[in-house]
C-alpha cells in the first residue's frame, strides 16, 4: 500500500516536472525562431515539417507503430480529419514564425491567451455544449478585449486571431482522432512532407534563403527544428499520463506569458496603455474561466467519491 502510494507520488512528481519543462520549452521557442528571423519564414516551416517527419518516422519505426499510423493516416474514416488538422497546424506554425520574424511576439502571446476562450466558444457552436454564467462572462470579456485591442493596434489583431483560431480548431479535430499526440502528429507530417519539400526547394532560390546564406550555426538550428518540435510534445504526452488535467491545464498559460514578457522586455515591442487594458480583459476572462473549471472539477470529484 505504502509502496503503491510512493509510486503514485513519484509518477506525479515526474509528470509535473515533464509538464513544466514542456511548457517552458514551448515558451522559449520564440528565442529559437528569433535567432532564425533573417531567413524566409515559409522556408523555415518547410524544413521544420521535413525535419519533424524524419524524427517522428524514426520514432514510429522504432516503436513498431509506423504501419498502424500510415494505415490510419490514409483510412477513409480518419484521412479527412488528419488532413484538415495538418492544414491547421501549418497555418498555426506559419503565423507564429512569421509573427516572431516581423516583431509581433506580443501579438502571438495574445493569440495563445485567446485560444482557450475560442475553444470554449467552439464547444458551444460546434459541440452544442451549454454555457454557464461564468462562461458567458468569459466570452463577453474576450469580445471586449478584441475591441479594445483593435483600437490599441489601430487594426484588427489578425495574427492573434489567426493563431487562436487555428489552434482552437486544431484541438477540436484532435479530439476526433483516436490516436496519441505523437502518432497523430506523425500522420499529419505524412500529409505535409511532400508539399513542405516543394515549398523549401522553391524558397531555396531566394538570396536570403537558408541554403544560400546560412552559416554552420544557423544551418544546425534549422536541422534541429524537428527536434524542438517533437521533444516538448513528447514531454507533454508523458506528463498527461501522470498528472491530472486540472493541474496540467493552468500551466498552458505559461507559454503566452513567456512570449508576452519576451516581446515586451527582451525585444522592446511597444505596449501602450490601450493594449495593456485589452490584455487585462483577456487575463480577467482567463481567471474567471480557470476558477469556474476548478470549481466544476472539485464538484465532479466530490460526486464521484460519493
Amino acid at each position: 500500500m505504502e509502496e503503491h502510494a510512493l509510486s503514485d507520488r513519484n509518477n506525479l512528481r515526474e509528470g509535473l516536472v515533464a509538464g513544466i519543462f514542456a511548457y517552458v520549452l514551448w515558451g522559449l521557442l520564440t528565442i529559437y525562431w528569433k535567432a532564425l528571423h533573417g531567413f524566409p519564414p515559409f522556408e523555415l516551416i518547410g524544413w521544420r515539417i521535413v525535419s519533424s517527419f524524419i524524427i517522428l518516422t524514426v520514432l514510429a519505426l522504432a516503436n513498431g507503430r509506423l504501419r498502424n499510423i500510415a494505415r490510419s493516416c490514409f483510412s477513409r474514416e480518419l484521412a479527412p480529419r488528419i488532413a484538415a488538422a495538418a492544414a491547421l497546424v501549418t497555418v498555426n506554425w506559419s503565423s507564429y514564425v512569421w509573427a516572431v520574424a516581423h516583431d509581433h511576439v506580443i501579438e502571438t502571446a495574445l493569440g495563445y491567451f485567446m485560444a482557450p476562450l475560442l475553444t470554449m466558444w467552439l464547444g458551444v457552436t460546434v459541440l452544442k455544449e451549454k454555457l454557464n454564467v461564468a462562461q458567458r462572462i468569459t466570452i463577453s470579456l474576450a469580445v471586449v478585449a478584441i475591441a479594445v485591442l483593435t483600437v490599441g493596434y489601430g487594426r484588427v489583431p489578425v495574427i492573434a486571431l489567426l493563431i487562436a483560431a487555428s489552434w482552437a480548431f486544431y484541438g477540436l479535430l484532435k479530439r476526433q482522432v483516436p490516436m496519441s499526440s505523437l502518432d497523430s502528429l506523425t500522420a499529419e507530417m505524412m500529409w505535409l512532407v511532400a508539399p513542405a519539400l516543394v515549398l523549401a526547394v522553391t524558397q531555396a532560390g531566394r538570396t536570403d534563403s537558408v541554403t544560400q546564406t546560412a552559416d554552420t550555426l544557423h544551418l544546425t538550428l534549422v536541422i534541429l527544428t524537428g527536434l524542438i518540435t517533437v521533444v516538448p510534445l513528447w514531454m507533454f504526452g508523458f506528463a498527461a499520463q501522470r498528472v491530472p488535467l486540472t493541474v496540467l491545464g493552468p500551466l498552458q498559460y505559461s507559454v503566452p506569458t513567456i512570449n508576452f514578457l519576451l516581446g515586451w522586455l527582451a525585444y522592446n515591442e511597444s505596449l501602450g496603455a490601450t493594449k495593456v487594458v485589452g490584455f487585462g480583459f483577456v487575463w480577467i476572462a482567463l481567471v474567471v474561466l480557470g476558477v469556474d473549471t476548478y470549481r466544476r472539477s472539485v464538484s465532479s470529484t466530490a460526486r464521484y467519491k460519493r
